[in-house]
């Protein structure tokens, strides 16, 4: 069975694509086959973030109009051959393909893959209606910000409406100090407003920026960093293992963290 997952915010700038680019190559990594599917017509930045840019030749639109094969329109990953990228058309609007197409070229990843990650454009809009529509299952990635909170919130309710029963939280950029010092939201807080079953919390790093800027996905550094440990923790969760959650605030722990602890009693 092909899995068929939408990876979605609604706000943009939370990280989602970047969330995308590492947990696909994850699964790669511990064995399944992955096709990742840049749903974002118009804007394309998948391919840039796994280092693919330079080796497309067709794109999901080329498939459709019967240009090419599916199988020439996908990029296998020459550092993980598990993990292949369909790419959006970079100069076209997100009204050039309609969510019946899309659910077409989903059908046609069935069965040869295992896992079908489709990275969802931010909004609501027409992007969003073709990124959903042949999905089964979805992640709602979210930063712990009110605004991007409330986003996914809306995200929810339409994906509930869309008969996508399956949902999972990804926290992104969380950064433990800031909790601490009750200046940004924390893990239960935003479990507490949004009711979704939480699949992982990706703290936030500097190293991901760097590594997205060479089309690198930190999974795939030697020694890895906390947030690439998290992101190989859920993948593990995605093919069912059970893993403990990282104790962020432990690890970020620091002598003025526990100093205000020590004060508030």
């Amino acid at each position: 069975m092909t899995r068929i997952i939408v990876m979605t915010s609604g706000k943009g700038g939370v990280g989602k694509t970047t969330c995308s680019a590492n947990l696909g190559m994850a699964l790669a990594q511990r064995g399944s086959k992955v096709a990742v599917v840049d749903a974002d017509f118009g804007l394309r930045n998948l391919d840039l973030l796994l280092g693919l840019e330079n080796r497309i030749v067709f794109t999901a639109l080329d498939v459709l109009a019967g240009e090419a094969k599916i199988e020439k329109a996908l990029v296998k990953d020459k550092r993980q051959p598990n993990l292949a990228l369909l790419a959006a058309a970079q100069n076209r609007s997100k009204e050039s393909i309609t969510p019946e197409q899309m659910k077409q070229l989903v059908e046609q990843l069935k069965g040869k893959f295992d896992y079908v990650l489709i990275d969802c454009p931010a909004g609501i809009e027409m992007g969003f209606q073709n990124a959903i529509a042949a999905a089964e299952e979805a992640i709602i990635v979210t930063t712990p910000e009110i605004s991007a909170v409330r986003d996914a919130d809306r995200v929810i309710g339409l994906l509930e409406a869309h008969d996508v029963k399956v949902m999972k939280l990804l926290i992104n950029r969380l950064k433990p100090a800031m909790v601490e010092a009750e200046q940004m939201m924390s893990v239960q807080d935003v479990l507490d407003i949004l009711a979704v079953p939480l699949l992982g919390v990706i703290p936030d790093d500097e190293r991901v920026i760097v590594a997205s800027n060479r089309g690198e996905p930190l999974v795939l550094e030697q020694k890895l960093s906390l947030a690439g440990v998290a992101f190989s923790n859920v993948a593990r969760r995605l093919q069912g293992e059970k893993v403990d959650f990282i104790d962020l605030s432990a690890a970020h722990d620091d002598v003025f963290a526990r100093l205000r602890r020590f004060l508030r009693g």
